[in-house]
C-alpha cells in the first residue's frame, strides 16, 4: 500500500490509529500528521520496541486500512451504476 494514501486520509484514519496505538497523545498525534517515519518514532518511544517492530506494526496499519477500502469498493462501484 502506499503510504501518500494514509497520509491523504489521515484525518479520517486518525481514529483507527488512536485505537491501535491508544498510548500515543493527542500532542504526539498531532506532530504525526500522516508522516511515517514520525509514526514510527513515536511508537518505539511510547512503547519501547524498535525500529523493526514499529514497522511491521505499521505495515499492520497499512493492511487493515487496504481491507477496510477494500471491502468498501464492491458497494461503492455498485452505487456509482445506480
Amino acid at each position: 500500500m502506499n503510504w501518500d494514501r494514509v497520509q491523504g486520509n489521515w484525518k479520517q484514519l486518525k481514529g483507527m490509529v488512536q485505537q491501535k496505538w491508544g498510548k500515543l497523545t493527542d500532542d504526539q498525534f498531532a506532530a504525526i500528521d500522516g508522516q511515517r517515519e514520525i509514526l514510527a518514532g513515536k511508537l518505539q518511544e511510547a512503547y519501547g520496541i524498535g525500529k523493526e517492530e514499529a514497522e511491521r506494526q505499521i505495515r499492520d496499519l497499512e493492511d487493515s486500512v487496504r481491507e477496510a477500502s477494500n471491502d468498501r469498493e464492491p458497494s461503492a462501484r455498485i452505487n456509482a451504476r445506480r
